[in-house]
């Protein structure tokens, strides 16, 4: 089990810091611990980034510094973050002075030493070092190195660099563990959303930082027949899909009839399903499959676990985010990749990312793409129609509608049993 990397940033002066900085590190439960990538997104600002997930988030205002080289095979510090000591190993491509200089996140040095040396790789230990971000610059008469160095070591001593000999760097087992820093733009109020990434699971975690955190995500089994496995995200105490259901077979294996035919599709009364404009190249790894109700009515749709949720499913969703009104824009996914303008006051901030993947109706027509997001309940309306929500570029509310008939193609998100 990878041990989470926990650090915790020690307050900096207000006259010394233009803003809070805060480092978030990342651990799974549930199915695994193991995160292979993180995908960040600034919802506020639109900034992602994609990080290993042993990597260290830095949340800053002040991204970045000036850096000439900071090649993989040029410059490695194991291990990183500190705990105790780390090896600094670089490659020379000359002969001659080198100056290793060291500093905080304010600037200020904190250490600095010069040495002379011949070309090859050369190794120094680092030791001693408060708790906190660092920036290492490494420079020779015509090269420039850059790297940071995270310490996690809570009592402050004398900071010491020394030299250890050429030739020595760390192995190749050690190398592919090491931990780097990314850097992210980051405003005091913004809205962060992480999705944690394994070869078989995906989660989806929003928070607005104020700390410096370790996130875990907590991995959920959501896979259909087909073997596609599904983003979740937790909002109250339902589990929620993040993606449309794309499944061409009900969770027992059987076929799900593919009705491409639009006069046929309108006289249906069995399963069925399709994909927007019977294009599954340009629509379904975004949107998902479009299925008739009878599909739904099987019971069997959802994958194994999970269930089409019902109308009071929907409603305690509702209430979660504080009522029907105003809850719209909670679900949408933020910006206008996907939506139309104006994509009504979408802030997607608990990570649901509705998607608008509009629906065939009872001609058999496809319409509402970019417009409107449709998906069905397991709920019947009287005779028949059954119980809709909806999402629309110009609401931000949840849209509550008792009237859909059967026969038409709506996108089904599962919320766990």
């Amino acid at each position: 089990m990878k041990t989470a990397i926990i650090v915790f940033f020690i307050m900096l002066s207000v006259m010394k810091m233009p803003a809070q900085d805060y480092l978030i590190s990342f651990d799974g439960t549930g199915e695994t611990s193991e995160v292979n990538t993180v995908l960040v997104t600034n919802l506020s600002s639109g900034i992602s980034v994609t990080l290993n997930g042993d990597d260290i988030l830095h949340l800053t205002s002040a991204v970045g510094i000036n850096k000439n080289d900071d090649r993989e095979d040029v410059v490695r510090i194991y291990p990183n973050p500190i705990t105790d000591a780390s090896i600094l190993s670089f490659v020379t491509p000359e002969i001659g002075d080198v100056v290793i200089t060291v500093t905080d996140l304010t600037g200020k040095t904190v250490c600095q030493i010069s040495k002379y040396l011949t070309t090859g790789t050369h190794s120094f230990r680092i030791a001693s070092i408060g708790q906190g971000i660092y920036f290492i610059e490494i420079a020779g008469t015509s090269f420039h190195y850059s790297a940071k160095l995270v310490s996690q070591q809570k009592v402050q001593k004398v900071f010491n660099i020394e030299y250890v000999s050429s030739g020595i760097t760390a192995n190749s087992d050690q190398l592919k563990n090491i931990s780097e820093v990314i850097e992210m733009a980051y405003t005091t109020g913004d809205i962060l959303l992480y999705k944690g990434i394994t070869d078989q699971y995906g989660t989806v975690i929003t928070d607005i930082p104020i700390i410096s955190k370790t996130i875990t995500f907590n991995f959920v089994t959501c896979t259909d027949s087909d073997g596609n496995n599904y983003s979740t995200v937790t909002i109250g105490t339902q589990i929620w899909m993040v993606e449309n259901l794309k499944s061409t077979r009900f969770n027992d294996g059987i076929s799900i009839p593919l009705v491409t035919d639009g006069e046929v599709w309108m006289y249906l009364s069995t399963p069925a399903y399709c994909w927007y404009e019977n294009d599954p190249d340009t629509y379904k790894d975004t949107y998902g499959a479009l299925y008739n109700w009878f599909a739904v009515n099987t019971g069997k749709l959802a994958p194994v676990g999970w269930r089409v949720p019902t109308h009071e499913d929907w409603n305690l969703l509702a209430v979660t985010l504080g009522g029907v009104d105003g809850a719209g824009s909670k679900l949408k996914e933020t910006g206008t990749l996907h939506w139309e303008q104006p994509n009504f006051l979408a802030t997607n901030e608990i990570g649901f990312t509705g998607l608008p993947g509009g629906g065939r109706f009872s001609d058999g027509s496809f319409s509402d793409l970019s417009d409107h997001a449709f998906w069905w309940t397991a709920t019947e309306n009287l005779q028949y129609y059954v119980w809709l929500r909806s999402l629309s570029s110009i609401s931000e509310d949840i849209i509550i509608n008792g009237y859909g008939y059967k026969e038409y193609g709506f996108s089904v998100r599962c919320v766990k049993d």
